[in-house]
């Protein structure tokens, strides 16, 4: 079917309302329930998938698998059917924002631990009746006015211990939120619902992932390879029980994590009754000796006014934060204030520090007690995410220029559509909704128009064999005749020339072949003649003779043309065979009984 429109009722009971968003897989609609009095968020099928044997599965088991889970935190399915030659599912409309959305306001610790707890018990409760998520993410949670979290969209999600449908190590998913073994396309349990989880709650306490890179391939490398900082380190309200209870969901073996949702929310229980502060250490000192403390002060006086007080700040400008910390760590000295400094070059490289080459160290108390002094760092923060607009349907220029202004580049790709018109946005990569470096590349799907095919060659075969390979490509055909020495019934000329790629539907022009031109001759009167005369003056005409021989009685009948057939005068075709009758004198001969028939 064609994309719904603003007042389409959906199969005899779902009025549209308006579009609320459009993903790679489907769309999701505001729409009236003319049966009950409810509004409904009705997500239906692109028509490309289907026809999708597997795409149909995935859309059929998202509905299956949110149906089967009554739960306060998760989207309620009220119907699925099919509508033209697509599918859809109708659930709860929920009235809120995507934690998407909150994210980018900015949420307190407490907040933040509020939605996370409602996301563990909607994953719990799924984990218990068999369904693994296996894309929890931020725009796959809406949170209402009273702060209540439903998670939807369970597209890919599978029961636990059943194989995936995709191919064996395929990767089903968004990228940052993948745990490690996702990534990797190996088998997925409940834990890997809570690494999702993990990443989830890290964001909403900092703004940003543990994990970041340009594709994919670059976040599951930083996975394997980095462990990124406790969220304390970007946001200093976070306490360091939080702290710990972040950094073992974002273990990178299954093993190390929460055994359960219910372990995750225990552990977010203790981290809000002890936040694991450590009390201020009491520091007390007496003044011991005072004598023989005042000889030492002497010495020191006379060491620290004799000293250098002077440092090497290593440089670490240009290496990546983590690095920096480590060198400078290594050569005793503590990093001070961080600045996060935004622009469109690598996120986490340090762009400037302060001290730097040689620098005075802090001394106190006559140059004796003396420590390197702190750096302060300014450090990328990249070009900060924005989530990508939806083009889908625009004009390539209006796209385009609606890309630029989210700040993207974009690449372009042409692709054919019989759905989508020629030069129109079929759909983008990363999909509309997702959140994209700014200044990374969007690639822009674009219809090229219907797929094309080739003309095929019909030329020297018959106009009935022409027309079902023309059918067969979905072509239709005209034909005109024209006379030519080939048979008649057979395709003289074709245009467009085999080979050329039209429209399906397209019209191609056949010359057909009517045979040849026959010409008339006049029958030349050969009764009378002798065989020789009469066969001159037949073949002299155009025709061609065949003789018979008729006894007769008659003597003067004897050697001349008794008959002709067709008779003289007439007129036939050029080439036609003329029977003549000539007499064999016998005088003992009867009359013959007819004459010659027509040959």
């Amino acid at each position: 079917m064609s994309r719904p429109q603003i007042g389409d009722v959906i199969d005899g009971r779902y009025r549209i309302e308006a579009l609320i968003g459009s993903g790679g897989m489907a769309d999701v609609w505001l729409a009236d329930d003319l049966h009950l009095p409810r509004r409904v968020a009705l997500k239906i099928l692109h028509d490309r998938f289907a026809r999708d044997p597997e795409f149909i599965e995935r859309f059929r088991r998202e509905a299956e698998s949110a149906a089967a889970l009554q739960h306060v935190n998760i989207v309620s399915i009220f119907d699925r059917g099919e509508v033209g030659d697509t599918y859809y599912i109708a659930m709860a409309y929920i009235e809120g924002r995507t934690l998407r959305d909150l994210i980018n306001l900015g949420l307190t610790p407490p907040e933040s631990v509020a939605i996370v707890r409602q996301i563990l018990e909607a994953a719990g409760f799924a984990h218990r009746h068999g369904v693994i998520h296996r894309d929890l993410k931020p725009l796959n949670v809406i949170v209402d006015a009273t702060g209540l979290a439903t998670v939807t969209d369970f597209g890919i999600a599978r029961a636990i211990g059943v194989s995936d449908l995709t191919e064996a190590g395929s990767i089903m998913g968004t990228a940052h939120y993948l745990s490690p073994e996702q990534a990797q396309g190996m088998e997925v349990g409940p834990e890997s619902d809570l690494y999702s989880v993990g990443v989830i709650l890290y964001e909403c306490l900092t703004g940003r992932v543990p994990h970041d890179g340009d594709s994919a391939v670059a976040v599951a490398l930083s996975q394997m390879q980095e462990s990124p900082p406790p969220p304390s380190y970007y946001n200093e309200s976070v306490s360091p029980a939080l702290d710990a209870v972040v950094m073992k969901a974002l273990e990178r073996e299954p093993i190390a994590r929460f055994h359960s949702a219910e372990a995750f929310i225990e552990a977010l229980d203790a981290a809000e009754r002890d936040p694991g502060y450590d009390e201020p250490e009491e520091k007390s000192k007496k003044w011991i000796w005072l004598a023989a403390a005042a000889a030492v002060i002497a010495l020191l006086i006379v060491f620290g006014l004799t000293r250098s007080n002077t440092v090497e700040v290593p440089n670490v400008v240009g290496e990546s934060f983590d690095q920096a910390v480590s060198k400078l760590n290594a050569e005793g000295f503590d990093v001070g204030d961080v600045e996060r400094i935004k622009q469109s070059g690598p996120s986490n490289r340090v762009l400037k520090q302060d001290p730097s080459g040689e620098s005075d160290r802090d001394c106190k108390f006559l140059g004796w007690f003396c420590s390197d002094p702190d750096v302060n760092l300014g450090v990328s923060a990249g070009p900060g995410t924005v989530e990508v607009p939806d083009v889908t349907g625009q004009s390539r220029d209006a796209a385009e220029q609606t890309l630029d202004d989210a700040g993207f580049g974009v690449t372009v790709e042409t692709k054919p559509s019989s759905d989508v018109p020629a030069d129109s946005v079929i759909e983008t990569d990363p999909a509309a909704g997702e959140s994209a470096k700014r200044g990374s590349e969007v690639t822009m799907i674009v219809s090229s128009g219907p797929q094309q095919v080739a003309v095929p060659a019909v030329v020297g075969i018959t106009l009935e064999a022409a027309k079902q390979r023309l059918s067969a490509k979905g072509l239709e055909y005209s034909s005109s005749e024209t006379s030519s020495d080939r048979p008649a019934g057979e395709v003289l000329t074709q245009s467009p020339n085999a080979g050329t790629k039209v429209d399906p539907d397209s019209t191609v022009e056949l010359t057909v072949s009517s045979g040849p031109t026959e010409t008339t001759v006049s029958v030349p009167n050969v009764v009378g003649l002798t065989q020789s005369e009469a066969e001159s003056a037949i073949t002299g005409a155009g025709l061609t003779v065949s003789v018979q021989e008729q006894p007769t009685d008659i003597e003067p009948q004897d050697g001349r043309v008794i008959d002709q057939n067709p008779s003289g005068g007439g007129t036939v075709n050029e080439g036609t065979r003329i029977v003549i009758m000539v007499g064999a004198y016998d005088p003992d001969s009867s009359p013959p009984s007819g004459g010659l028939g027509a040959d």
